[in-house]
């Protein structure tokens, strides 16, 4: 399935705001199952310094300087991608959790290690007993690790209520867990944590959601904005992809941006200026299926 993608962020400032520096995280990556054919990002006023690189992650960026004075920043991100079907391993034949645990303690190959990164604490994802036994309902002895990860994803999406506004990037992990609500950003760190707490690899993934469902199929949430779920580490079968907000393991319908270890990792827009007083931010994405 091919994509285009509008990503158009507008930012007004009560003052003018004399220069700023910002990295973005608008072009999507490639990967086994996804490939960016095209992308473009206008940006106004004209950047002085705009520098393409590559995050740790091996995510695309963007640094860049806009050194002349403006009160309106306006970020347009535009893309098409190719997003193809990906095999997904019967639950029942993953390994054991507890081997995937041990595997990742003690393995020192390059995709053990890399996993391994995925089990600490982060700036957004805290590790907490109340997560490890929130968890741990769905990881009894010896259940095999995309079985107890599927069920905690359907747990979630059961026990909590989406609810945009009811949470902010200042809420926590831990306060968006005891309310129950929140938004898809919040669910993905939420399963994260309880994934980490049992010392299982766990990856925050940013993209997107196609804006007009196929035929038949009820419309997901988090379409017409930026959506975020969740990968876990499964020996034999790389990374497996779920999304809690809506209760399924993804597919041709999500779109990635970049992973991390969390929301801080592959914020679509972050940076400093001088200047600007109060601001407010605006934000239209659309997704639509070109072919």
């Amino acid at each position: 399935m091919i994509y285009e993608v509008s990503h158009r962020t507008v930012y007004r400032y009560s003052l003018p705001v004399s220069i700023s520096h910002h990295l973005l995280h608008l072009t999507p990556r490639h990967g086994r199952w996804q490939t960016c054919r095209d992308t473009a990002l206008e940006i106004t006023p004209a950047p002085s310094v705009r520098t393409p690189s590559t995050d740790y992650f091996g995510n695309p960026t963007t640094f860049l300087t806009v050194q002349q004075s403006h009160v309106e920043l306006v970020l347009h991100a535009l893309s098409s991608i190719d997003v193809a079907d990906r095999p997904v391993p019967e639950p029942a034949e993953t390994p054991a959790w507890e081997s995937v645990r041990d595997t990742v303690r003690g393995d020192r190959s390059p995709e053990a290690l890399q996993a391994l990164e995925f089990t600490f604490a982060s700036p957004y994802v805290p590790l907490a007993s109340e997560l490890r036994a929130y968890a741990a309902r769905s990881f009894r002895p010896g259940r095999p690790i995309l079985e107890g990860a599927r069920e905690l994803t359907s747990r979630i999406y059961r026990d909590f209520t989406y609810e945009p506004g009811a949470t902010t990037l200042g809420t926590g992990v831990l306060r968006a867990f005891a309310m129950r609500r929140g938004v898809c950003q919040d669910f993905a760190h939420i399963q994260i944590a309880c994934l980490r707490a049992l010392g299982l690899p766990a990856r925050y993934i940013s993209g997107y959601l196609l804006t007009r469902p196929p035929e038949g199929k009820e419309r997901l949430v988090g379409a017409d904005a930026s959506h975020a779920w969740l990968s876990v580490w499964v020996p034999g079968h790389h990374w497996i992809d779920l999304d809690p907000t809506n209760d399924l393991i993804p597919g041709r319908e999500h779109i990635t941006i970049g992973w991390g270890r969390d929301y801080g990792d592959v914020s679509p827009v972050s940076g400093v200026m001088f200047g600007g007083g109060a601001h407010e931010v605006k934000v239209a994405v659309d997704v639509l299926a070109a072919g």
